[in-house]
């Protein structure tokens, strides 16, 4: 049944996971993601994508000039790692809480079927 009252996308990867690429020019890198822009869904991760941008003298460049700076790519262009390294389809179950009973969706590798969130 589709999605009525929230319309946010999930993404099978968050920040600050590690994460190999899948495609593109930097296919095979591995890195952690920095920033998540899931409407859309899109991810930045750490020496991937890297592009020079020039720019104008400001506070934090006073000379300005080139500075090399990651792009976004697609999300569906990067895995994420497991425990050992490799990289692993994402699947979601619902674990109940034994101290408060209530319960909550994590993500788990399919491969080793360890938990991905903490």
């Amino acid at each position: 049944m589709p999605r009525t009252n929230n319309k946010q996308k999930k993404l099978h990867i968050r920040k600050g996971d590690m994460v190999r690429v899948l495609s593109g020019n930097d296919r095979g890198k591995e890195g952690k993601v920095l920033r998540v822009f899931p409407a859309k869904e899109r991810v930045i991760i750490e020496g991937v994508n890297v592009r020079i941008r020039h720019t104008r003298p400001n506070q934090m460049y006073p000379q300005g000039g080139r500075i090399e700076k990651e792009m976004p790519i697609h999300a569906s262009n990067c895995m994420p790692l497991d425990a050992s390294g490799d990289a692993t389809r994402v699947g979601r179950k619902r674990i109940e809480d034994p101290e408060t009973g209530r319960g909550r969706w994590i993500r788990y590798a399919k491969t080793t079927g360890q938990e991905l969130d903490n």
